[in-house]
C-alpha cells in the first residue's frame, strides 16, 4: 500500500497559497513544499493537525491509502 499526498488539492480548494499556508502553520515553504510532493517519509502528528486546522479538513483529505 502506498500513501499518496493530496495536499495541493486541498489547497488548490480552499484558494490557499504555500507562503500563507506555511506561515500559518509554522513551516518553512521548503517543507510545505516537500510535503505536497510526498517526498518525505514522515509527518508529525502536531504538523497534520495544523494543516487540517488551516485548511478546515481531515487527514484522510490530505493523505490517500492507495
Amino acid at each position: 500500500m502506498e500513501i499518496v499526498v493530496r495536499l495541493d488539492v486541498m489547497m488548490a480548494k480552499r484558494k490557499i497559497k504555500g507562503r500563507e499556508l506555511a506561515a500559518q502553520i509554522g513551516i518553512t515553504e521548503q517543507n510545505l513544499s516537500l510535503l505536497k510532493s510526498g517526498k518525505v517519509k514522515g509527518i508529525r502528528f502536531e504538523t497534520l493537525g495544523k494543516l487540517c486546522d488551516a485548511l478546515d479538513c481531515q487527514p484522510a483529505d490530505i493523505l490517500e491509502a492507495v
